[in-house]
């Protein structure tokens, strides 16, 4: 199909321009036969004298002079329509492309999320038929409960993600209220540690004051954020995690030693469904919400997000939140 509309959309061009040059040259046709009429009503009117003198009356001077207005006209309006043929099958193409790159999107997003909800699933089902059909003892049942609620965990948080994608598209509201930054911020590091036992997280506090935004909302961000350092680091991870007040001005850095982001994809990134590469490919469990999530949530609280590479390698993840 593309090869067809690029086939179409050549042969459409090459015959624009064809056209264009025929009408041009019949124009010059069009041109010279008036010019042998205009002499041929001199000579009858004995007013003809030769080619010089011919070409210094009114009626000649006139002639070409309506025929360089036909001329530039031609050319003007050609062109005109031409850019304008090229600019609309410019923006097809790129509309076509923008699906091609959704229908992907859909599609990574159904095989991610279908992932995504089939291994907690089957976890917690192989953990209840473990029960039914063996006897265990305590330790064992500890065990195999901890693995269960982890799962549940999991499950909850990705039916919550996507329920806050949903609302943020249309009737999320920021409900505001004084948070202690640093609290907040070892409470979620503390949680992610018991997630993900191997990784090093520093937190760097600096004194600021009370901050004021949706707390729910901002868990949400901030664990977002240091479990995706987590996960897209090596085995064993090391994220620096800093905060401070300039300007009444919160400012946040996240930074890891991951496998980085590309130029490209730093604005990507928090598009909704978005992952770098495939499913078929990405090892890295995830649906492409979380960054999506975080990005509206920082943009209803008036604030921005960007990404710079990290030395010698990772990304840092910088946020600006105003003091409302």
């Amino acid at each position: 199909m593309h090869i067809l509309t690029f086939f179409g959309t050549g042969y459409i061009l090459v015959a624009f321009a064809w056209w264009s040059l025929l009408l041009f040259r019949k124009n010059e046709e069009n041109l010279q036969d008036k010019i042998e009429l205009l002499k041929l009503q001199m000579v009858m009117n004995k007013t003809y004298n030769d080619e010089h003198t011919f070409k210094t009356t009114s009626q000649y001077l006139t002639l070409m002079a309506k025929h360089n207005r036909q001329k530039y006209m031609i050319w003007g309006e050609g062109s005109f329509m031409f850019l304008g043929l090229l600019g609309g099958i410019w923006a097809i193409n790129a509309s076509f492309k923008k699906e091609i790159a959704l229908a992907n999107q859909r599609r990574n997003f159904l095989l991610s999320i279908t992932h995504e909800l089939k291994s907690p699933i089957a976890s917690i089902q192989l953990v209840l038929q473990t029960f039914q059909k063996r006897k265990l003892d305590a330790q064992q049942a500890e065990m195999l409960l901890n693995s269960a609620n982890k799962e549940t965990d999991r499950l909850n948080e990705l039916v919550n993600n996507l329920l806050l994608s949903a609302k943020l598209e249309s009737a999320y509201e920021p409900l505001i209220e004084e948070i202690n930054v640093s609290n907040l911020l070892t409470d979620i590091i503390s949680k992610v540690n018991i997630r993900f036992p191997k990784a090093t997280i520093f937190l760097k506090k600096n004194e600021v004051p009370i901050l004021r935004g949706d707390k729910q909302g901002l868990i949400s961000v901030f664990t977002n954020l240091i479990e995706n350092a987590v996960k897209y680091s090596p085995e064993n991870p090391i994220i620096e995690v800093t905060f401070m007040y300039e300007n009444e001005c919160f400012k946040f850095d996240i930074a890891d030693n991951g496998l980085g982001i590309n130029n490209l994809e730093k604005k990507k990134v928090f598009e909704k469904f978005y992952r770098v590469g495939s499913e078929e490919t990405r090892k890295t469990k995830g649906t492409g919400l979380g960054l999506y999530i975080v990005a509206q949530i920082i943009k209803a609280h008036k604030g921005s997000i960007r990404i710079t590479d990290n030395q010698p390698k990772g990304s840092i993840f910088h946020i600006n939140l105003p003091n409302v």
